[in-house]
């Protein structure tokens, strides 16, 4: 399959906000912000194509870690954006040769932290729903209401990646350089703030 492809599509729920993406080796759209009550919600469709050396290895029995990151940054027109919430959420995707199944895991830690925190497991027959149900994001919640000002402008980062750092040392040396193992989509997003009739009667910290 050679370099990765990787589809970010989804639909703009907020007026106004613009984006700005940087994406390698992949083809992106827009992603879907959405504020409420208890704070904001990220949500997004990614469309997944592994890099031929990643997909290899996973038919191997070498399982895949892959990492979603969202920042949230409030912008400030006298300096760079100061960051109120960060969120991220870790997959492992392994194949099971004797069952011939994927098994995907999912983590708000780091799996070599997963101790600390509740991990997630979903079993799939084939590969294509496995990849699928990676890049499927839904109501996400990548910050708290009190973190965002409602006549504020703010910047959501969001990021996808292969997480090199979590497979064995032998891959990582080898992986070093190689276009191979290429897989990465970031977005920038515009938050805008809340039309002023709509603002909560609260104070804004």
């Amino acid at each position: 399959m050679g370099a990765c492809r990787c589809l970010l599509a989804c639909c703009l729920l907020l007026p106004q906000a613009q984006a700005q993406t940087q994406v390698a080796g992949a083809e992106t759209g827009e992603l879907q912000l959405e504020r409420a009550d208890d704070g904001l919600y990220l949500s997004a469709n990614l469309q997944l194509d592994l890099p031929q050396l990643a997909e290899d290895a996973l038919y191997k029995g070498i399982p895949m870690f892959f990492v979603a990151e969202a920042q949230v940054l409030r912008a400030r027109w006298y300096w760079s954006g100061r960051l109120v919430s960060t969120a991220s959420r870790h997959f492992r995707l392994s194949y099971q040769p004797l069952t011939r199944r994927w098994r995907l895991n999912i983590s708000a830690a780091p799996f070599r932290n997963s101790g600390l925190g509740v991990v997630l497991g979903q079993s799939f027959d084939d590969y294509a729903d496995a990849l699928s149900a990676i890049g499927r994001f839904s109501h996400w919640k990548i910050a708290q209401r009190n973190e965002i000002a409602a006549d504020a402008v703010h910047l959501v980062d969001f990021r996808f990646r292969l997480d090199m750092s979590q497979l064995p040392r032998l891959f990582q040396i080898d992986a070093v350089g190689r276009p191979g193992w290429d897989l990465l989509a970031s977005y920038s997003q515009r938050l805008a703030p809340v039309p002023a009739q709509q603002q909560s009667a609260e104070p804004v910290r």
